[in-house]
C-alpha cells in the first residue's frame, strides 16, 4: 500500500502591509485616548487624590510605551518626524525616544535574537558569564525569570543598564547622544514640574508610578523570546485576551510582528487568523494561551535560567527553550 504523500509545505501569506492603509484612524484614536486619558487622570487626582487615578496613570503610561513601539515602526503616518514628535513626551519617564528607537530596531535582527550583547532586548547571559557573577547577583537574575521578579526587579535592571553609560566620558562624545539626552531631560523636568503644579503629584511619586509602569510593560516580554537554533522558533505567539491585546497593541502576536514589522497593530489579528497554521509552523509551535494563567504558573517558579546557551544550539535543543 502506497504511503500517504507528504503534506505540501505551508506558503507564506501574500500580503502587502501598506495595502489600503489610508489614514490610520485606530492608531490616531489610541494617541488621543492616551494623551486625553493621561490629562484626565491628572485632573481626577487633582480633585480628590484618588489612588484609582494613580493606577490609571500607570496603565496609560504602559499603553504609551506600546504606542511608542508603533511610532518606531512607522505609524500612524509615513512622516518619521511626526511619528517621533508623537512619542517624545516622557510620560513613561525613562527611555528617550531616539535611544529606544535605535535599540528596538537593532532587536529586529532575527538572526541574533536572544544573543547577549547583540540583541539589546535579550533576557539571557552566556552560561560562563552568568556563572562568573557573584551569588547575590545570580539570585536577582534568576528571580527575574519569575513573573513577580519580572514585574518588581526587571525595571531596576533596565534603568541601571540605561543610565550606566552616562558615567562614561566616551558616551558624551557623540553630539547626537548629547542632544538626545538634553532634549529628554528638559522635557522630563518640564513634565514633572507641570504634573506637580497642576495635579499635586510630586516628582518622587511620579517616578514611583513610572517604575510600576515599566513592570507592567515588561510583563509582555517576559517570555517573548526563547533560545532556539532556528531564529523563527525564538519568537512567541500569545493568544491573549482583548484587554491585554489592546494594552500591548497586539504585540502579543509577536511572531507575526517580526514577520511583518511594518504592519499596523490593528491589522495583525486579521493576518494571524487567516494564516494561523503558517505562523505556528514558522515559529515551531511556540504558542502561549494568554497571560494570566502563565503569570500565575510562574509567579514564584522560574521559567528558565538566565544562563542559557543561545548560540549554535546542538540539534537536540533545536525546538526547545
Amino acid at each position: 500500500m502506497a504511503a500517504d504523500p507528504a503534506p505540501a509545505p505551508l506558503a507564506p501569506p501574500d500580503y502587502d502591509p501598506h495595502a489600503n492603509a489610508g489614514v490610520e484612524w485606530p492608531t490616531w484614536g489610541v494617541c488621543l485616548a492616551i494623551y486625553g486619558g493621561w490629562l484626565g487622570a491628572l485632573s481626577w487626582y487633582r480633585q480628590d487624590a484618588s489612588m484609582w487615578a494613580l493606577m490609571l496613570i500607570v496603565v496609560l503610561a504602559a499603553w504609551y510605551m506600546s504606542l511608542q513601539h508603533e511610532l518606531v515602526h512607522g505609524h500612524p503616518t509615513r512622516h518619521a518626524w511626526l511619528n517621533r514628535a508623537l512619542g517624545l513626551l516622557p510620560i513613561a519617564v525613562w527611555y528617550p525616544f531616539d535611544i529606544y528607537r535605535s535599540s528596538h530596531l537593532a532587536h529586529h535582527r532575527d538572526e541574533v535574537l536572544t544573543y547577549p550583547g547583540q540583541d539589546p532586548e535579550s533576557n539571557y547571559l552566556d552560561p560562563e558569564d552568568f556563572a562568573s557573577r557573584n551569588a547575590p547577583l545570580r539570585f536577582l537574575l534568576r528571580a527575574q525569570r519569575t513573573a513577580l521578579g519580572r514585574f518588581c526587579i526587571t525595571p531596576a535592571f533596565a534603568i541601571f543598564h540605561l543610565l550606566r553609560p552616562l558615567s562614561h566620558a566616551a558616551y558624551w562624545k557623540s553630539p547626537r547622544m548629547r542632544w538626545t539626552w538634553a532634549q529628554h531631560t528638559l522635557l522630563l523636568v518640564l513634565l514633572l514640574w507641570a504634573v506637580q503644579r497642576y495635579a499635586g503629584i510630586s516628582p518622587g511619586l511620579y517616578l514611583a508610578l513610572s517604575y510600576v509602569c515599566l513592570g507592567l510593560a515588561f510583563m509582555r516580554s517576559f517570555y517573548e523570546h526563547r533560545p532556539a537554533a532556528d531564529p523563527q522558533h525564538r519568537i512567541v505567539i500569545n493568544e491573549a485576551g482583548l484587554l491585554w491585546r489592546l494594552l500591548y497593541l497586539n504585540n502579543n502576536y509577536h511572531a507575526v510582528h517580526h514577520a511583518q514589522a511594518k504592519l499596523a497593530w490593528y491589522r495583525i489579528p486579521t493576518l494571524y487568523r487567516a494564516h494561523r497554521d503558517y505562523f505556528l509552523h514558522r515559529n515551531g509551535g511556540y504558542l502561549l494561551y494568554g497571560y494570566i494563567a502563565f503569570f500565575a504558573r510562574h509567579a514564584l517558579r522560574p521559567l528558565d535560567t538566565p544562563g542559557q546557551q543561545t548560540r549554535d544550539l546542538p540539534p537536540e535543543h533545536r525546538h526547545l527553550a
